[in-house]
């Protein structure tokens, strides 16, 4: 018996690093988890290079919730249920969705672990299924004791699990808006470098701050294209990207650009008038192009 879970990956609309308010939209690069019984303990292996420790600590969430115990002792185990035919869980990866890159990595591999594993033991021991907001709480903290997020990432998070767009309250974990986005193509660009939001600068970014809030004005009317590039924009400079990647994508016809997240990607949306004319335009970077789409669907059993 196993559960398989596809979670996407999110681009950045608002960063809520510098002022707590956030907002994201699912893209079509994914994580997919497979839980299944085992009878090795706990052990989780990501194919992407990921630490195992999040999805260890994605487990240990669903573990404790359901009384169990914990999921990292994995020599003394000593679950209050009996597993049948194994004393353990196995958790693997599957991804086209790249790790540090600031497209909500960590986000879509923790709910994709929590809810593939609340999946497994739910259906096996007839227990009440986690609702969507534990699913997600769960993976947040989860990625706040693992350290790869500063403010927990619930924009990304809510984004990766809902998909289309969300805008929310990274704070007080609040979604403001949510709803579909169009059905744009998005291009990512994908320079020769990564980044990992656990150690960026968060003082530089606070420095923006004021006019990160005006982009998040932006999103709250909805008006999600300007928002995004205003936003990239921003920490792009704040964080010493190279702005000209997007500026570049922006005059070559992309109805939006910025960096996604921290670093280190950029994403354009596009039209059929436009995608030829941006890649051509990111062929001047040291980088790579990865063509996908919004992603509307949001984490789901496969």
């Amino acid at each position: 018996m196993s559960k398989k879970v596809l979670s996407p990956g999110s681009a950045t609309i608002i960063n809520a690093i510098s002022t707590g308010f956030g907002s994201a939209f699912g893209i079509g690069l994914a994580i997919e988890a497979e839980a299944k019984f085992s009878k090795v303990g706990v052990n989780c292996t990501s194919d992407i290079g990921a630490d195992p420790h999040l999805m260890n600590l994605c487990v240990e969430k669903v573990f404790d919730h359901y009384g169990i115990g914990s999921a990292l002792d994995f020599d003394e185990i000593i679950p209050s249920l009996d597993f049948g035919n194994g004393q353990g869980i196995e958790v693997t990866t599957k991804s086209t969705l790249p790790l540090g890159s600031g497209l909500s990595s960590s986000s879509a591999l923790s709910n994709a672990v929590v809810m593939a594993t609340a999946a497994l033991i739910a259906g096996e021991f007839c227990l009440e299924p986690l609702k969507d907001m534990q699913i997600i709480n769960f993976g947040i903290e989860a990625s706040l004791e693992a350290g790869v997020t500063i403010t927990g990432a619930f924009d990304d998070a809510t984004a990766s699990f809902f998909g289309g767009v969300t805008v929310t309250d990274n704070l007080n974990r609040e979604i403001w808006l949510q709803e579909k986005m169009p059905d744009y193509d998005v291009l990512v660009f994908m320079p020769n470098e990564e980044s990992l939001s656990g150690s960026s600068d968060v003082d530089r970014m606070k420095l923006v701050a004021p006019f990160v809030s005006m982009a998040f004005e932006k999103a709250m009317d909805k008006e999600y294209l300007e928002a995004l590039t205003l936003n990239g924009l921003l920490y792009g400079n704040a964080l010493g990207f190279d702005n000209d990647i997007a500026l570049d994508a922006l005059q070559a016809g992309a109805l939006a650009s910025g960096l996604s997240g921290t670093g280190s990607s950029f994403v354009a949306i596009v039209d059929e008038s436009s995608i030829d004319e941006v890649k051509d335009a990111w062929d001047a970077f040291e980088g790579r192009v990865i063509e996908t789409k919004v992603d509307n669907q949001g984490t789901r059993f496969i």
